[in-house]
């Protein structure tokens, strides 16, 4: 009986460990997932398509690509908001007409994450860095009964800090967001202009850096 007693004991250890491990809540299997996106508060002045691809249970990357079909939201704001910055020589009509591409990247970090959830869902912070290039159509002058051809373009680079709740249901997603950030807006122009019977082509460049403040909401689907 006393030759019994060590293997009694051992079963027994052995049978409530098990028990204990029964009763915690099991983590669900994590999966890796692809979503694609589309962010609808910025539609005003370009269309945003983001590819989130999860890493791990705690990090995601996520790419974007821009399409920007009118730059005439900057215009406005050059106009309303006097911050005492340089204003680049372009016209209205130039920027209503300006077209151009940019990408993003960013790197999310899920800080609050349900036990319960398979893939990286919840409160994120995201650093993300973008560039953007606008091209504007040359829009012709007449000077002394010559026609002359004013151009421009504009360069994009920021920085943003975002923190935003990622939310499935299904197979849809709500990623609403908010955030800061700095960005530098380079303009390069070539503006024409009559002093007497002399034409001046003035090529300009201005450079300007600002804080940003972003609120927003992507939607999409899992692939």
């Amino acid at each position: 009986m006393k030759r019994l007693l060590p293997f009694f004991l051992l079963f027994s250890i052995y049978s409530l460990s098990a028990v204990a491990q029964d009763a915690q809540p099991r983590q669900a299997a994590f999966k890796k997932g692809t979503y694609l996106k589309v962010n609808p508060s910025t539609i005003l002045n370009e269309l945003d398509i983001y590819l989130e691809q999860d890493i791990s249970r705690k990090l995601s990357l996520e790419l974007g690509i821009t399409g920007i079909y009118t730059d005439y939201p900057d215009y406005v704001f050059f106009k309303r908001i006097d911050l005492g910055r340089e204003k680049p020589g372009i016209s209205t009509e130039q920027f209503v007409e300006g077209r151009g591409l940019g990408f993003r990247v960013g790197m999310k970090w899920y800080l609050i994450r349900q036990a319960s959830a398979f893939n990286a869902r919840g409160t994120y912070f995201e650093p993300v860095l973008f560039y953007k290039k606008v091209f504007y159509p040359k829009e012709e002058v007449t000077l002394n009964n010559t026609i002359y051809k004013n151009s421009g373009d504009k360069s994009i680079y920021g920085i943003q800090f975002l923190l935003g709740r990622q939310i499935t249901k299904g197979k849809w997603i709500l990623d609403p967001y908010l955030g800061i950030g700095v960005r530098s807006k380079v303009y390069n122009f070539v503006k024409h202009s009559a002093s007497g019977a002399n034409i001046n082509a003035d090529h300009g460049e201005v450079v300007n850096v600002l804080p940003s403040l972003h609120l927003g909401i992507k939607v999409g689907l899992g692939l």
